[in-house]
């Protein structure tokens, strides 16, 4: 009873603890990625990106209904994750404890003193290392699904050791139908939960089992994996395929409503499983009977997808692939909208694609019936491989491939540079510098691209991280002072091995569990996500399960380290020692390393950034966006928030789906629909997917509106038969003219009236692509229709390949490119400040100066790498406007520019190397201001920082480092630039240093000037 009151007591402690930490490290706003999504969509109960979390969701939207205030509904979702993160470390806390109480009963009939002191130790130590590693702390105080599905993970886990110290009980098999609802629910947060299954199964078989065997063992793990298998495929999509396709034989054979199949289908399934149930009571068939019970409370759980459809009927804003139909629904739980990838057997990257395989039809719903919209399609190629890992041909990818493993220009790999790359980067890369940040140390929190300064594991153990890091003594600030070098001296790491070690010697069918659970939550999940390179952030957050896991081990350790003290000391003594000393070397040195890169409890950078997005913006615009951080977040204060709903955002990434621009069709919020003048019809999915690019010689460039009807034409001589048989549009030329009615421009006040004389008679452009996608033909659309009456912008950080070569006609006025039929121009390239582009200096000028909310941006404790980005992308719009007032004559404007951009922007306590650029560039916009002693504290301190990196770039160079390396080259060329602005602005003693140690530089690197 005693055990049981303080195992209680301190599970509670050590919930507390974690989720009290969490609380006060919270983010009280919306953070990058998908948060802003998550937000939005739990504050509305909306359909968020595929396959969904309704789970999550409506437990957030619970969560949301305690705010005061629409600005507190971020803050009360994140809690949401704070308390989740907390709970999970209260069920790994009795999960140790359970582990340890089994060993310590084989050879005591109780749990005397002395053992209560190293089981209670060990929970503590584990859980609260777990509590603060680096990755599992980082979702815990965002509104992201790892937290719950964490704590579903942590749920089921120790659900089973219940079972399994209850099993001989009567009705102790109540735990495992509870695990199979607990999992039923995890579905609708992540299905990351599921891999515990195979850990499970073996539980299940040692504790059933009299005399284990090594087959016995395979055939219990190779059952586990096909329950994991069963409820992945067959519950999660093969009964929804079933369904869907029931209710494609009634509507389109047997002329029922929509719905009536999955209807027919439900009831079969829900007879059949009553039925069964039932036979298996009255024949006495346990199993079976388990088997049942436990299908249906996965039911049960998985049910919470009800609310996808309910929710996507009712057309919310946010509706990600309008999943309210059957076939919809089963595309949304696929991921579809994410393509597929090789797993077990497939091509190369370089591999070509000889033929295509049909896959069965793509059906959409219509009128009155499902209609075939196309044939799902997979590539035949010429050369293929067992196991797959360098098979992306996307982007950059193959020669980040051949770059990486070392391959020539012309070399084609082979199946063992392939194994080669899924050790080296997939393994080592992508999965064991996770694994080392959290129990070894941490770089710093610059994406890691395989170089010496960013993003790789340490330990501070200086002479050990020289050996791959480079001389430790001549760190640079960026990564010395970085909040997010965090050295753990290897000591959690230790301490998790000496405890596995010790759980092997004493409790071999354990361990092996929780080696097991370990290999699923980790390596397992490396092989199926079979990365590609050029991930667009860090992907930790996907191994948590694994470093919970191994915080099971690191608990444990505890006991191996009583064990060696009792040599010395007696067994109680140690086990106070043991347990002291291991909260220090694990949780306690965590804690105190990474509180401040964890401590977000300031920034509300993402909120921020995001209103001034809206605020670049005229009223009722239109402005398209590309990525998740120049998305989410703007989604965030519109429909939380209610910040700027005047303004329709169009995330192009979607724009190329039929349901995506149905949407954007409707009426949102205060913002009207888009002015597309197609009907559903014509952009249907199988409609007009893409548009190739035919020559037909056409002199000039074309008018856009004969263009664009001739592309929608349904007249066969606007078509091109292909191959397969189809008919299809294609794009005449890619020379386009849109010509301009001068008063409805100024009407419209598109361009403002003193600019009169800057219109165009006709707007004229050149398309790059060789062919046009559904989302540009939309664009094209509105171009001819919009007659300028709703304002067109495209976001600063949209790529400019996705401008349609309009680049000539956007002007800067802020976070926003807008269109304008106007002359542009450039400030020449030979002006003091050099070349730039034109802005819109006057409403440039006042969204910087007066609109724009800067918020915690400059006193925030820390800055995540994303907000540090956008830091230097800021600076560059104040340099960028500064340059347009002074060629435009207005120096005290520009000043005032200038002036601001210090006053908000953390310029001095920003380290990233990346940034020297645009500090260099506001130096020399201050000596041209006149700033002089401004610029000359800000030139030294970055002339500082520059001679760090290149001092510590030099220590690599040594059979290593690139002499020709970005940073190098970038570095060297700030420092020659300062020396020739220190000369050129007169600052003689200044310039005779800097020249000295630009001469240094260059005979160090080998190089003449």
């Amino acid at each position: 009873m005693a055990y049981t009151k303080i195992n209680n007591l301190l599970g509670w402690l050590s919930f507390l603890i974690a989720t009290t930490v969490y609380i006060l490290t919270l983010e009280p706003s919306a953070s990058y990625w998908d948060c802003g999504e998550f937000i939005s969509a739990a504050f509305k109960l909306q359909i968020v990106h595929q396959p969904g979390a309704p789970l999550f969701l409506m437990v957030g939207k619970i969560f949301s209904l305690f705010a005061s205030d629409p600005k507190m509904v971020a803050y009360c979702v994140n809690v949401s994750s704070a308390i989740s993160s907390g709970a999970t470390i209260m069920f790994l806390f009795w999960t140790i404890t359970a582990l340890g109480r089994k060993i310590t009963l084989k050879t005591s009939t109780e749990v005397n003193s002395t053992s209560l002191i190293s089981i209670m130790g060990a929970g503590l130590v584990g859980a609260l290392a777990y509590a603060f590693s680096d990755s599992f702390w980082f979702s815990a105080v965002e509104a992201e699904v790892y937290a719950m599905s964490s704590l579903s993970t942590a749920v089921v886990f120790w659900a089973i050791l219940k079972w399994d110290a209850h099993a001989d009980e009567p009705y102790a098999d109540k735990w495992l139908i509870f695990i199979a609802y607990v999992m039923g629910l995890s579905i609708g947060v992540h299905l990351l939960n599921l891999l515990v299954i195979p850990a499970m199964a073996l539980v299940y078989y040692f504790r059933r089992t009299k005399t284990a065997t090594t087959n016995g063992v395979f055939v219990a793990l190779f059952v586990g994996v096909i329950i994991l298998g069963f409820i992945q495929y067959g519950i999660i999509q093969y009964m929804i395929k079933i369904g869907a396709n029931f209710d494609l034989f009634f509507v389109n054979t047997l002329g029922f409503g929509f719905g009536s199949g999955v209807i027919f289908f439900s009831v079969i399934i829900v007879a059949t499983t009553i039925w069964l149930t039932l036979y298996s009571i009255k024949k006495q068939k346990p199993v079976l009977n388990l088997a049942m019970l436990s299908f249906i409370f996965i039911l049960f759980g998985y049910s919470s997808f009800a609310m996808i459809v309910i929710r996507a009927k009712a057309n919310p804003t946010l509706n990600n692939s309008n999943p309210s139909d059957a076939f919809s629904f089963l595309s949304y739980l696929n991921r579809e909208q994410y393509g597929d990838r090789p797993l077990m057997y497939g091509q190369y990257f370089d591999s070509k694609p000889i033929d295509t395989k049909q896959a069965g039809n793509i059906y959409v719903k219509g009128e009155s019936k499902y209609e075939i919209a196309g044939q799902k399609q997979s590539y035949e190629y010429d050369k293929n491989t067992l196991f797959p890992r360098m098979y992306s041909d996307d982007n950059n990818h193959p020669a980040v491939y051949k770059d990486w493993m070392n391959l020539g220009e012309q070399e084609s790999p082979t199946f063992a540079t392939n194994i080669g790359w899924f050790g080296t980067y997939q393994i080592g890369f992508m999965y064991m510098r996770y694994f080392l940040w959290n129990f070894a140390g941490r770089q710093n929190d610059n994406q890691g691209i395989g170089n010496y300064s960013d993003g790789n594991w340490i330990s501070g153990i200086k002479f050990l991280d020289a050996m791959r890091l480079g001389d430790q003594s001549v760190l640079p600030d960026s990564i010395a002072k970085n909040k997010s070098n965090n050295q753990l001296f290897f000591l959690p790491l230790i301490l998790g091995l000496i405890g596995a070690f010790w759980h092997f010697k004493y409790s071999q069918k354990d361990a092996g569990i929780v080696a097991l659970l370990f290999f699923f939550t980790g390596l397992a999940i490396v092989i199926y996500l079979n990365q590609t390179p050029s991930q667009p952030r860090e992907r930790d957050y996907a191994y948590v399960g694994s470093f919970y896991a191994f915080a099971v081990w690191i608990g444990l350790g505890v006991f191996a380290v009583a064990q060696w003290l009792r040599k010395v000391v007696t067994p109680k003594t140690a086990a106070i020692i043991a347990t002291s000393v291991c909260l220090l070397a694990a949780p306690i040195l965590m804690a105190s390393q990474e509180w401040d890169d964890h401590d977000r409890s300031t920034k509300t950078t993402a909120r921020d950034y995001a209103r001034n997005y809206l605020s670049s913006c005229a009223p009722n615009a239109i402005l398209f966006t590309y990525g998740d951080n120049d998305t989410y977040p703007l989604w965030y204060v519109q429909e939380v928030e209610n910040f700027r709903p005047d303004i329709r955002i169009v995330n192009l990434s979607l724009f190329d789906t039929d349901w995506y621009i149905n949407q954007l069709r409707r009426p949102f919020n205060e913002s009207q629909p888009l002015p597309i003048t197609m009907n559903a019809s014509m952009y249907k999915t199988g409609t007009r997917d893409v548009l190739f690019y035919q020559n037909f010689n056409l002199e000039g460039p074309q008018e856009l509106k004969d263009v664009f009807e001739f592309i929608t034409s349904d007249n066969p001589e606007a078509k091109v038969d292909y191959q397969s048989g189809r008919s299809e549009n294609f794009l005449p030329t890619k020379n386009f003219k849109l010509t301009i009615n001068p008063q409805q421009v100024l009407a419209t006040k598109t361009v403002n009236a003193n600019e009169a004389n800057k219109i165009v008679p006709a707007m004229e452009w050149s398309f790059g692509g060789n062919y046009l996608t559904k989302g540009q033909l939309a664009i094209l659309d509105m171009l001819v229709h919009n007659k300028w009456e709703r304002p067109i912008y495209f976001a600063f950080t949209v790529p400019s390949s996705n401008f349609l070569g309009l680049d000539n006609y956007l002007f800067n006025e802020g976070f926003a490119l807008r269109l304008a039929p106007k002359t542009k121009g450039k400030i020449p390239s030979d002006s003091p400040l050099g070349e730039t582009e034109v802005v819109n200096t006057k409403e440039m000028y006042t969204n910087i100066m007066t609109k724009f909310d800067w918020g915690t941006i400059k006193s925030s404790p820390y800055l995540d790498p994303e907000s540090q980005k956008m830091v230097f992308l800021s600076v560059n719009k104040f340099t960028e406007l500064a340059k347009n007032l002074i060629f435009e004559g207005k120096p005290d404007s520009a000043r005032n520019v200038v002036k601001q951009c210090l006053k908000v922007m953390p310029i001095k306590t920003t380290l990233d190397p990346n940034f020297a650029l645009s500090k260099y560039e506001l130096v020399s916009l201050m000596y041209e201001l006149g700033m002089k002693a401004d610029a000359t504290d800000l030139l030294k301190q970055t002339e500082g920082l520059v001679n760090q990196e290149l001092n510590y770039h030099y220590s690599l160079i040594q059979g290593k480092e690139n002499l020709g390396s970005r940073e190098i080259q970038l570095n060297l060329f700030v420092l020659s630039q300062f020396v020739e602005m220190t000369k050129q602005y007169g600052e003689p003693a200044l310039n005779k240093e800097l020249e000295s140690k630009m001469r240094t530089f260059e005979a160090k690197f080998g190089m003449n000037r």
